[in-house]
């Protein structure tokens, strides 16, 4: 590649990044900014909607539920997932293409229509889990599992599982003790990749936590729906708000992932 095509392919890139970059960038300007009404740029600056949305105890409390519920999922769907895919992958292989469709079930169906009859059956005795994080958390289930599934399973076929566990055999492990102590090691990039789509997916949902549990379980998107009939500076500084929280639960996996770099 000539330098021409490089400088023309670096230049591609920058514009593509400040186009992506410019709604962010205009609505961070006008969290900052304290008047901005018939001006090209805002007719003063303060951090006065930041300090008054991170004092807000509902925010705060907002906040709290939707990581408690986002990372309660995520641990919930790992527990469960991950045995059942080693149980496939080693022992019933031709069952990866039952589960390939399995897994985009709960898509197949709208966020409404799964709400409404979730309503239906949860709404009542024995099972009454509207308004509680409990059917939110199983409901973010189905929606992580086909990131989860594919991320891991796309993990599994590249590091060849049946011939590390054929290995560790050799060498005097049972097959769970192989399991654990050599195939999940190798997993990490996997459930790691799994877990950062999964996050970033279920910190954004809105409908069944609207409709499930609205209020009486507020989550961080329940809460911008409430606040937008409020201030336009309010809501800007709540989007960035969420933005950089997103932004540095993802600096912070990366971080704590040992095979970073």
């Amino acid at each position: 590649m000539s330098r021409v095509e490089k400088f023309y392919h670096r230049l591609i890139v920058w514009l593509l990044l400040v186009i992506l970059a410019a709604p962010l960038l205009a609505t961070l300007l006008y969290a900052l900014s304290s008047d901005w009404s018939n001006t090209i740029l805002p007719q003063g600056y303060t951090l006065k909607w930041f300090f008054e949305l991170w004092s807000d105890s509902r925010f705060l409390t907002a906040l709290g539920h939707s990581l408690l519920i986002c990372f309660g999922a995520l641990l919930f769907s790992l527990v469960l997932v991950l045995p059942a895919m080693f149980v496939i992958a080693y022992y019933f292989p031709k069952l990866d293409s039952v589960m390939n469709v399995l897994i985009l079930m709960p898509f197949a169906v709208p966020p409404v229509v799964s709400s409404v009859g979730l309503l239906q059956l949860y709404s009542s005795s024995p099972l009454m889990l509207t308004g509680t994080p409990w059917i939110l958390i199983g409901c973010y289930f189905t929606i992580a599992l086909p990131f989860i599934y594919r991320a891991i399973s796309n993990n599994m076929q590249a590091i060849n599982l049946k011939e590390l566990i054929d290995a560790a055999h050799l060498l005097g492990a049972s097959t769970w003790q192989a399991a654990l102590f050599v195939v999940l090691p190798n997993l990490r990039k996997g459930v790691f990749i799994a877990v950062l789509l999964s996050f970033s997916f279920l910190i954004g949902e809105f409908v069944f936590a609207n409709l499930l549990v609205g209020t009486r379980y507020e989550t961080l998107q329940v809460y911008l729906y409430n606040m937008r009939n409020g201030s336009g500076h309010f809501t800007s500084a709540l989007v960035i708000s969420y933005f950089v929280v997103v932004l540095l639960v993802t600096w912070l996996a990366n971080a704590l992932n040992p095979e970073r770099g």
